[in-house]
Formats: structure tokens, sequence, C-alpha cells
């Protein structure tokens, strides 16, 4: 999860680099900035009606371009960044859709519960018309989905009996507004009254009906009285300027954000004394100012700021943002992460994708799971404080130079997704480069086809749907894992009655492995010349026992050989399963530990075995003692055996302890360390 995080950081810092390196070539090739200025009067008419247009203002009676270009002027100042966005939405607004709504319930659930938004539905009685043709409706879509302004049609031959209970006897237009102040309020619906219908009346129409729910302020008396006035709302945004009515997108965006941010218009046409606006620090006409209990912000002085929807809605959802809006975020964040892991994955492309679909699921389900929580959290009264810093801390962050860098960026790439798209897959596929070269040395891992993959997860389901193997490694030592439910039910249950599950046998890798020593051991060559001394002296039966004893080992041999995971194994002259062949019974008799000839140098050394091991002296798969220099192995449960007894009983498929008959796979609890044993009798 952290190299995933780690990456898509790194991915982000990628996206800041490339939009200032385009900057850059723009400013190369043309010599001006995103934010440089432009001026109206070298703008041609088509393009000033276009900037009008984006700002929701009417211009259908000003027929020269002088008037135009004035009215651009009063609605705020030009920059290159808004322009060229102005002409990219225009022509991304061909493919504007409208809903056609089936009936009562599909009516009521998109408009009459939609509480932060508006509608322009066209009603189509009963063997009528509409009112607005079918080229107007969609000039007029075109239009009003500039502002967000949803529209719709809705025919009442598909449920006659709500049109005559709404009194809908003949075609007209409904306009749904919210109706008060607060956020999820009611909403009421307006019908178009006017007698003209042309697309500009009926726009005229509804940014009236927009614009009456914002405060507006015509006397410098009101102002004072507004500007010093504390109430609910602790972020309060203004517009100084010399027009009639506020932009389109300023009266929707007043109802975007109702409850959480409240829209003043003040209109200084009429005014002649502005010394009081001097005072509060507003020069320049017109002006978008903020107002915080932090401080003033002058809206359009940063990077990104533009006099355009897309702008200010970006703006204040970073300053004021809803739950729901970082909901969003965190569900676009966990999922570009998520997306990391087809990249990152190396081997088959089948594995690529389950292991995707697996990350995509666990990181979708724990996200969900996680803001359960919090929208519990922040239902509780006693939170208020820590949400209102929490916003101070948004509002302190977001106002800088940097937040005002990415959220250009965010414009700059929602308004091209191809290239948002082809920088992240050229970002996967640069990871998959690295990451195949890190894994280099795992050649099996990265160059298995479908169909080994493929193989291989069916081997592992269906060894994990039987019998389920635990890690050594990622489970604790000191953990309580003798209560386990697997093993209560193996002991109650009938094992051939079942079949036998696939068990791989990697896990004996992990076995811990070393030999035995003894403490003040004989010499090798007294060793020797005691073996010769006891070889004259056997008969002709020990030669056959030593023989055939031979003959097994070999065939033991044979088997640890060919057992999986397994290439260590004992000497023939050290280990004990050796020895005890090769020696006659008396000569075992006189060196094994444990018996009455043992000298008390003989002691065993404890301190070189595993912790967690039983102390023992004597293998119960051979029933033979352990020799000096025995290869041994110790299994979870913490019994001790030879490591040729042990691997021959593991490999032919019986994975428990031959003495407990705990799993030889699963971790247990370590018994507590006993004392060595000795064999001197206290006094």
């Amino acid at each position: 999860m952290w190299l995933k995080l780690f990456f898509l950081l790194l991915y982000f810092l990628v996206l800041f680099v490339l939009a200032r390196f385009f900057e850059a070539i723009v400013w190369y090739e043309t010599g001006i900035f995103a934010t440089q200025l432009v001026d109206p009067v070298a703008l041609s008419f088509k393009k000033l009606k276009t900037i009008l247009e984006c700002r929701g203002l009417g211009y259908s009676g000003l027929p020269e371009k002088k008037d135009v270009r004035e009215l651009v002027e009063k609605s705020g100042d030009l920059m290159e960044g808004e322009l060229y966005s102005a002409l990219k939405e225009e022509e991304a607004s061909e493919s504007v859709s409208s809903t056609n709504f089936s009936g009562e319930m599909h009516f009521y659930e998109l408009v009459e519960d939609t509480k932060d938004g508006i509608w322009l539905v066209q009603v189509i009685a009963n063997d009528r018309s509409p009112l607005v043709g079918k080229i107007h409706w969609e000039k007029m879509v075109k239009k009003v989905s500039r502002f967000g302004i949803r529209t719709g049609t809705f025919n009442c031959s598909s449920d006659p009996r709500y049109c005559r209970r709404r009194g809908w006897v003949r075609s007209t237009l409904i306009m749904s507004v919210p109706q008060t102040s607060t956020s999820k309020g009611k909403v009421m619906l307006k019908e178009y009254s006017g007698r003209k219908i042309e697309v500009e009346h009926i726009f005229k129409w509804i940014t009236a009906h927009a614009a009456s729910r914002i405060k507006t302020i015509y006397n410098v008396e009101h102002l004072k009285e507004e500007w010093n006035k504390s109430d609910q709302y602790w972020v309060k945004i203004y517009l100084f300027a010399n027009l009639d009515q506020p932009p389109a997108f300023f009266s929707a965006l007043s109802i975007k954000f109702t409850g959480r941010v409240e829209f003043i218009f003040v209109n200084v046409e009429n005014w002649n004394n502005k010394s009081y606006m001097t005072d509060i620090g507003i020069y320049n006409m017109p002006s978008y100012i903020l107002r915080t209990p932090e401080g003033i912000y002058r809206y359009g002085n940063h990077t990104g700021e533009f006099i355009s929807l897309q702008a200010m809605d970006s703006f204040l959802r970073s300053l004021q943002p809803e739950v729901n809006d970082l909901f969003v975020l965190s569900l676009v964040l966990v999922n570009l992460m998520a997306w990391m892991d087809l990249f990152i994955t190396q081997g088959a492309t089948i594995k690529r994708f389950v292991v995707l679909i697996s990350t995509l699921g666990t990181y979708n389900s724990l996200l969900i799971i996680s803001w359960l929580p919090v929208l519990g959290f922040l239902q509780l009264p006693y939170l208020d404080s820590f949400y209102e810093y929490s916003l101070r801390l948004l509002r302190y962050s977001n106002t800088t130079t940097l937040a005002s860098w990415v959220r250009a960026d965010w414009m700059f790439y929602s308004s091209h997704p191809a290239l948002f798209l082809s920088t992240y897959l050229g970002h996967g596929l640069l990871i998959d480069y690295f990451e195949k070269k890190r894994r280099r040395s795992n050649s099996d891992e990265v160059n298995a086809n479908n169909l080994e993959w493929l193989s291989s997860l069916w081997d592992w389901y269906t060894s994990y749907l039987f019998h389920p193997i635990a890690s050594f490694q990622n489970f604790p030592v000191d953990s309580d894992w003798d209560e386990d439910p697997d093993l209560f039910l193996e002991r109650l249950a009938f094992p051939d009655l079942w079949l036998h599950p696939l068990i791989p046998t990697d896990y004996i890798k992990n076995l811990p492995m070393w030999r035995f020593k003894c403490l003040g051991v004989q010499s090798e060559e007294e060793m020797s010349e005691s073996s010769q001394d006891t070889e004259n002296d056997s008969d002709s039966d020990n030669m056959d026992t030593f023989s055939s004893s031979k003959d097994i080992f070999e065939d033991k041999q044979s088997v640890v050989h060919s057992s999986p995971g397994r290439t260590s194994h004992c000497d023939t002259e050290a280990c004990s399963c050796a020895n005890k062949c090769e020696s006659s019974p008396r000569e075992r008799k006189r060196r094994s530990y444990g018996s009455h000839n043992t000298d008390e140098d003989m002691e065993p050394d404890w301190l070189t075995w595993p912790a967690g091991t039983l102390h023992c002296t004597e293998c119960v798969v051979c029933l033979e003692n352990f020799e000096n220099g025995c290869l041994l192995m110790g299994l979870p449960c913490g019994h001790v055996f030879h490591q040729n007894c042990i691997v021959m009983w593991l490999a032919g498929g019986r994975h428990c302890c031959p003495v407990c008959r705990w799993p030889s796979y699963k971790k247990k609890q370590p018994y507590a360390q006993q004392q060595p044993l000795s064999n001197d009798v206290p006094s």
C-alpha cells in the first residue's frame, strides 16, 4: 500500500511539473501566460459574445461591438486562460443532452427532490405541440448547461393523471429553484408566463429568478450594516460591479452553495460617494471579494482564478467543502492508487487483472467502512469546534499560491481527460519497466504465462480450500495459537472420510535445523581406534545386520533426495541414522547418549538448540538416540527428530507431528524452556 501511495504522489508531482512545462512552451511560442490580461478591444465580436455567454450576461439589445466590449469590462477582467476555456467550452457544449421523464416518480426524484440545483423542464400537454420548438430548445439546453442548469422534457401522455393534478393543461416551461436559503430546503416550481418564446427572453427569465435569491445592496448605509454584521455565514463573497443584475454564473453558484457560502451583490451603478469602499479596501471595479473570519481575499489575483463557473466553483469547494466532496475526492485517490497494482504486479496478464480486481474491491470496501464512523462522528454536537478549526485550516491552506496552481492544474487536466489518462498510462508503464528490472532475479514470476499462473492459482486455491497454510514469518512467536478452532475440528473429524488436501511442502525449508553437539566429546583418533577394536570383536551376525541396515539407509536417502524443498541432508559419518546402522549394537550401546556407560562429559550442549524446542535425546521415528554431530530438525509443536526421519515422514503426506499430531505447517505457542537433562543423581 505504501509503495502504491508513493507512486501516486510521484505521479501528481509529474503532473505538476508537466503543467509548468506546458506553460513554458506557450510562453516561448506566444509570449503570454494564462494569467495575463486580455484587452477586449483586440478581440472579435464573436469572441466577446462567447465571453458574455460563459459569464451569463445578456447582449440581445447591444448591436455594436463597443457596447459588448463595455459589458465585458463591467463584469470583470479577462485573462488568457478564461478566453481559452470559453472557446473550448463553446466547442464541447455541442453534445449536451436533455432528460426525458417517464412519469411522476421520475420527475419527483430528479426535480422536486433536488435541493442544490436548478431544473428547466418543458411540459408537453396531451395532443399539444411543445411551447419551444426543437431547434430553439436545443439552443436553450446548450445555453443553460454552461451554468449547471439541468434540462428535461415531461410528456403528459406518459402520466396524464399527474399533469391534471398539477394543472398542466397546456404546454409550458417549468423552472425548479430552491425556496429557502438553507441547505436541503424546499423546492418551488415556477411557470413561464412570457409571451415571447425566444431563447434570450427565456434565459432572462431564468437569470432573474436565480438572481432574486442573492442579497442585493444598493446604498452605502446598507453596505456598512452588512459588512459589520456577524451571522451564521462564516464565508461571504461580494461582487462590487456596475451592472443591473449579477451574472448568471454568480447566481447559479449561490444556489449550488446554499447554506455554505452567502453571495452578496453590491450594485454601485448610481453611487456618488465611494469613499467607504476605499476604507474597506475596494479600489477597483468590478471586484470579487471573499470575506472570512481570517480576513479579506481578492478573487482573481492568482493563477486559475477566472471569472467563470468552473473556476469559482473549484475555488469555493476548496474553501468550504461538503462531506460528499471529501468522499468523492478520497474515492478518486483510492482508485487511482489501486490501479497502480496493474503495473506493480509482475507475471501473467490474467494475474495482473485478478490482483487489480481484488485490490479495487478491498480498497473500496475499506474506504466505505472507514467513512461510516466518520459520518457518525460528524453528527455529534461536541465536534462543532473541531469542524470549525478544520475549515479554518482549509481556508488558510487553499488561499495560498501553491493551492491556486493546484486548482488551475485540476481544471486543465479535467478539461483534457485524454492527456490525464495518457500520462497515467505512461507513468504506469515506467513503473512496470523498473519493477521488471528490480525483480529480474525471479525469472519464474516475471516470465510465467497465463496457463501456468492459472494452474498454480488452482493448486493454491484447492490447497487453501481444504487446509489453509499459516506463514511462519507473519505471526509473532508469542501469539496464542493453542486454541485454534481448526485443530479442534480436525480432532473431531474422521480424516479417512475426507479428500486428502494438496499441501505444498515448501514450509519444510522454514523448519529449524541444527546439529546435535555434546560437551567434552572424544577426539576423532580415539573414536577411530575404539571403532576398529569394536569391529574386530564383531561376529558375522553383526556384519549381516550392518549390510541389511545399510540397504535400509540408502533407501531412506533416496526418498529424502526425491522429497521437494529439501537439498541438505545428514552427513553419512555424522548423522545418527547412518552411524546407528554402520556400527554394531555393542558400539551403539557404548556410544549412545543416555546409556549407563555414558560419561559425565557427554552432556548435550543445549545452548545450540533453538528456543521453544523440547529437550530430548531420542528420535521417536527411528527409535534411536541422537549421536554427536547428527543433523536434527524441530517442528512448530517443539518436538525434535532426525532430519532425515522427519523429512521422509512429512514428504509422505503426513503433515503433522508423530508425537502430538499438531500440524507441521502451523505456528504454536512455544512451551516453557525445560531444564537440561543430567545423569547425575542428586545427593
